[in-house]
């Protein structure tokens, strides 16, 4: 019989497990921590009886994705809840950008901008479906829908600042800009806008949801099937060298790049081993977690309602601190994105108590406290925040890749989301999971198509191996 060996059990790992067990391979996971779920782990962080997401929070690629849908993930526990608003961006006016599942209901708050809102996401939210196929999956590829890339291509290739320009009120111009913001570099780069287009419009068509319980209950169903289908976990077991993998048919590695480099780089042709050995680490999260009693008391009260707040002023600040991350400067009023989970799921909260999530925007291995500047940004728009946090929890650059090997310097997304290394993660080549080295390929976020709690990047790897393997 086949056998597979998968090193790491975040989302990707688990669903090149799945991928694998389905297809009648004999599959072990190893995962180093003493619990599976990477990213997507969630529990009690500040106070009894208050969950929170340690990472990954909202989930548009999630409940999108077309491999969970296959798996059922709903058949093994998983139910998804969704807010009201998705997200919401205020502005020092006491005015927010508000944006909804639904493209009307968002245009309709946009004013002179809602008809431009539904010409920019209408189309592509109406064909996310097919557009998906070829967006989430490598970029060198045959299209399989060649008419809505190509209508969706012109938009995608431009800089997020220039985007910005097809709105004319800064409600609508902050409410995109704080979803361009998640592409996670400066906005002034040639296909930044891409990001933003495919988050704003897959949230048109799923909606943002959370998971409820919290994010690890995604990757708890993933783990019931995996075991319906044969496959096993064994947790607790670190992996930094080849002798600590058993030997299989296929192994497939939930790592980072300079992981998989430093288990096989001896092994890897040169060529890869040097791709590899350039690839970029991303600007990373400081992220702080908060028990409050109560709701937010934001001066735009509409926001008590969204799942998502951006917090970052106007588009012109983000754009500029952005900028300014992205060179390495911690600034005095990050970008901060703030979730209220437990509107959507009450199971959440503790009585009157709520748990709040936010993390900013801060340079790689930042090694400073951001804890004030975060309560400060929501201070900002929501005075007397402060008298209502009953517990905080924060998690430094450092304490994020402690807590995941994969978040070097506290880079949750896997790699730099710049120049060529937007399209071609972690390198360019026909098939990206392959690392050169027989039976062996790479399955993280670092590959296509990239962040996010979808399971795409570790589908796929696992797809390409049982095509080497035939």
């Amino acid at each position: 019989m086949t056998t597979a060996v998968v090193v790491g059990g975040g989302p990707n790992g688990l669903a090149a497990a799945l991928t694998l067990a389905r297809a009648g391979v004999e599959v072990t996971l190893l995962e180093a921590s003493d619990e599976i779920g990477g990213g997507a782990r969630s529990g009690e962080l500040t106070v009894p009886g208050v969950i929170h997401d340690h990472c990954s929070a909202f989930h548009p690629l999630g409940v999108g994705s077309p491999f969970w849908a296959e798996v059922g993930l709903d058949r093994h526990g998983l139910t998804w809840r969704w807010p009201e608003i998705d997200c919401g961006h205020p502005l020092d006016t006491g005015e927010a950008g508000l944006l909804y599942r639904s493209i009307e209901a968002t245009a309709a708050g946009l004013g002179d901008d809602g008809r431009r809102w539904e010409l920019m996401f209408g189309d592509l939210a109406r064909n996310f479906d097919a557009l998906g196929e070829d967006l989430l999956r490598p970029i060198v590829n045959v299209p399989h829908h060649p008419l809505r890339l190509a209508a969706f291509g012109p938009r995608a290739l431009l800089p997020a600042t220039v985007a910005a320009r097809w709105f004319r009120t800064e409600t609508a111009r902050a409410l995109y800009g704080g979803i361009a913001a998640h592409v996670y570099t400066r906005l002034d780069r040639p296909l930044t806008a891409s990001l933003g287009l495919m988050i704003a419009a897959s949230g048109h068509r799923f909606g943002w949801p959370v998971a409820e319980g919290g994010s690890g209950a995604i990757t708890a169903a993933a783990a019931f099937a995996l075991r319906d289908e044969g496959g096993k976990i064994e947790t607790g077991v670190r992996v930094s060298a080849r002798a600590d993998i058993p030997p299989a048919d296929l192994v497939l590695l939930d790592l980072s790049p300079a992981q998989v480099l430093s288990i096989y780089g001896d092994q890897m042709p040169a060529r890869v081993r040097r791709a590899y050995s350039k690839y970029r680490t991303g600007s990373s999260a400081f992220k702080v977690d908060f028990a409050i009693d109560g709701d937010i008391p934001w001066t735009c009260p509409d926001l008590v309602r969204a799942g998502t707040v951006h917090l970052g002023g106007d588009f012109d600040e983000v754009r500029h601190t952005e900028t300014q991350r992205a060179q390495g400067v911690m600034v005095e009023r990050p970008f901060v994105l703030l979730g209220q989970q437990y509107v959507a799921d009450p199971t959440r909260s503790n009585g009157s108590i709520n748990p709040i999530y936010a993390y900013a925007h801060v340079p790689n291995g930042y090694d400073g406290d951001a804890t004030e500047a975060i309560v400060g940004q929501i201070e900002r728009f929501a005075p007397g925040f402060r008298d209502r946090i009953v517990a905080t929890h924060s998690t430094t650059t450092a304490q994020m890749h402690s807590y995941n090997a994969n978040f070097a310097g506290g880079d949750i997304i896997g790699g730099a989301n710049d120049g060529l290394q937007l399209l071609f993660r972690p390198r360019a080549a026909l098939d990206p999971y392959a690392i050169g080295v027989d039976g062996v390929y790479i399955c993280s976020q670092a590959t296509p198509p990239g962040a996010g709690v979808h399971g795409l990047c570790g589908h796929l790897a696992a797809l390409s191996g049982l095509r080497r393997l035939r």
